[in-house]
Parts: C-alpha cells; structure tokens; sequence
C-alpha cells in the first residue's frame, strides 16, 4: 500500500475509529490517543495492508483489541472522563434540551451494556456496519452477533420503558 493508499483508505475511516474508541473507552482524550495509536500501526505496516481484503475491518478489529487492552490496563482508571458542553440557542432550546436529555439517557444505556454487547451496537446501529463485517471486526459467528445485538437493544429498550414509565408516576 502506497502512501496514496493510505490516504485514500485509511484516513476516511479515522471518524469511525475514534467513535468506535470513545463509546468503548468513554473518554475523548483515551479515544483520541487509541485513534492516534490505530493510525500509527496502520501507518508502519502500511506495506503489508495490501495483503488484508477488507481494510475498514481490519481496521476496526484493530481498535477494538487496542481499547480493551487500555480498558484492562492501569492506566484507564486514571483517565479523566470529559464532557461536551454543549452550546444552547434561544430558538426551541426546551426542546433541543429534551433531545439531548434523551440522547444523554441512551448513551448511558449504551455505556452500561457489557464490553461486547457496547462494541455490538455501536458497531451496527452507530457506524452502521453490516453484520458480516461485525462478525469478521468481533471474530465472532453471525449468531452471537445477531443475540448480542438483539439482547443490547432489548436492555435499552426495557431501561427507556422504565424511565418513562417513572417519568409518567
């Protein structure tokens, strides 16, 4: 792979992999460094990456091993978690803040799901991969890909019911 390829091919996917970092890791600077670190290895193997069929995947599988080595690691206990703030306009702002409460709940849905279930949805209903490639990123058969996403999308489901049925009370 020529360093046109890589520009080509690997830099466009450097959105994906810093999401797929940040909902893994739940920290903008540890994604920031693990999308760094992706990008580096891709970088100084780039000769060999001809030889791998479907880069974005490899890619993704390479992130996915690097931030659960980090989430092992000492180093994620110290990591300081930060948050966006966000910026409010007068127009509709009741209910741009109802939308981002909503948003809000949900992430945290998604960030109390199990490790593997959180890369899942994140993987398919986010980065909008298909199920093939979620199979090939995880290593994982397509029918634990199908119950591991079903069962994260029925935790977030039946939490949303709970917190909306408290809100009703």
């Amino acid at each position: 792979m020529t360093s046109e390829d890589y520009n080509k091919h690997i830099l466009p996917v450097s959105d994906k992999i810093f999401r797929f970092s940040l909902r893994l890791l739940s920290s903008e600077a540890g994604a920031k460094d693990a999308t760094q670190d992706v990008l580096m290895k891709l970088w100084n193997m780039k000769a060999k990456l001809s030889a791998v069929t479907n880069v974005e995947a490899y890619a993704m599988t390479m992130t996915k091993n690097l931030c659960y080595d980090v989430l092992k690691s000492k180093h994620h206990k110290t990591l300081e978690l930060v948050h966006n703030s966000y910026s409010e306009t007068d127009s509709g702002l009741g209910s741009q803040i109802e939308a981002r409460d909503e948003v809000d709940l949900v992430k945290k849905f998604i960030d109390a799901l199990p490790d593997q279930q959180r890369a899942i949805i994140q993987l398919r209903d986010v980065e909008q991969f298909s199920n093939k490639e979620i199979e090939e990123i995880m290593g994982m058969n397509s029918t634990s890909v199908r119950v591991a996403l079903s069962r994260a999308r029925k935790k977030i489901m039946n939490e949303l019911k709970k917190t909306s049925a408290y809100g009703l009370q």
